[in-house]
């Protein structure tokens, strides 16, 4: 069950937003094919493993990232791509995922809503894709071997489920809405499909009240600005929420939600609200069940301890133990912890993830 604190963290981080200095807005940044640099890429041959079957496919690297030809999404991975020339857009198809770019507007969706990822390169008319972050998406495992400089790819084995976005919306009276929630279709037991879409829905509904009683009281007070001053400068609240699945493996389905609110000043702040779920029973999993093992506040820490070093964080605050309920999620390769926004170190460094491989818990 979320703590009181929890269930208020996004009314107080709202409040602080108000304090601190410029407004981050989020934008999408798959750059327009005309803004693709006048220098041509050189085109590499990449060893690639995919599913076993060892080939060489002509690559892109660009700031260390591999990017592939569209058309060979279609020859070499096994999924559905085109190119719709008149929309200027790009469709990716496959695993229960369909993914959207768009040329003209730089914006990409997967299954239905907005989503954040790298630039897509245009050269010699070939439409070039950042290959992990589109594997990734999709539903695959990418690796790289480092003494071969081979790329491996496999499709993971996830649960027989998709999932699909819908969007809660709206723009006036002074403030802006764009929040997108999970739903689940697809799932054999139908009544554990129904319990986990309506808790979900249910969450969304909750942060969007909490996040539209912060917004009001900002419109509230811009009214009264603009009354007293109708030159003056005031910037209109929004709260956005997006939604990331990052385990659906196993019985098992994990994601995160990030809710964003800004209600002025430098940047609004951003909220994280993980679900894992039994897909047997349609609950929440507690970190200590997920990780399966009694000691594993004292495992945990070790390895965040390690990676804070290995990494160079520079922390605002020491840390020393996760609470026995921190909150967590899944992922393809272990159980993910995360801090919070300012909670160890600097806006700048965002949530820093650490993840903590299932074996260490064996």
């Amino acid at each position: 069950m979320k703590t009181n604190k929890k269930k208020n963290q996004l009314a107080a981080i709202a409040i602080t937003a108000a304090l601190l200095a410029s407004p981050k807005a989020y934008s999408l940044s798959v750059d327009h094919a005309s803004a693709a640099p006048a220098a041509k890429y050189k085109i590499i041959a990449q060893p690639f493993d995919i599913e076993g079957k060892k080939t060489s496919i002509n690559t892109i690297n660009k700031d260390g990232s591999t990017y592939i030809a569209l058309r060979n999404v279609n020859t070499a991975l096994q999924l559905s791509s085109n190119f719709d020339k008149a929309a200027q857009l790009v469709i990716v198809s496959g695993n229960g995922r369909t993914m959207k770019i768009n040329m003209k507007t730089k914006a990409i969706t997967l299954n239905g809503q907005s989503i954040f990822g790298p630039e897509v390169i245009l050269q010699d008319n070939t439409t070039y894709l950042p290959f992990r972050f589109l594997l990734e998406m999709m539903g695959y495992e990418v690796t790289y071997t480092n003494s071969t400089k081979q790329v491996g790819v496999r499709a993971i084995k996830e649960n027989d489920l998709q999932i699909q976005a819908r969007k809660i919306g709206t723009d006036g009276d002074g403030k802006s809405l764009s929040v997108y929630y999970p739903v689940i279709s697809g799932y054999a037991v139908a009544d554990i499909q129904n319990k986990i879409n309506a808790f979900l829905k249910q969450e969304a509904d909750k942060h969007i009240a909490a996040g539209s009683k912060e917004m009001d009281q900002v419109v509230k007070g811009n009214n009264q600005l603009l009354a007293e001053n109708p030159k003056a400068d005031v910037r209109q609240p929004r709260l956005e929420g997006r939604f990331t699945v990052t385990y659906n493996e196993k019985g098992k389905l994990s994601m995160y939600v990030d809710y964003h609110i800004y209600t002025g000043g430098a940047h609004g702040l951003t909220a994280r609200f993980p679900y894992t779920f039994d897909l047997l029973t349609g609950d929440l999993i507690s970190l200590k069940n997920a990780a399966g093992n009694d000691d594993y506040v004292s495992i945990i820490n070790r390895h965040i301890k390690e990676q804070i070093k290995s990494r160079g964080l520079e922390l605002i605050t020491p840390f020393h133990t996760i609470e026995a309920n921190r909150e967590y999620f899944l992922s393809h390769n272990g159980v993910t912890i995360y801090f919070t926004q300012y909670e160890y170190t600097s806006y700048a460094n965002g949530m820093p993830a650490f993840i903590v491989p299932y074996s260490e818990f064996k």
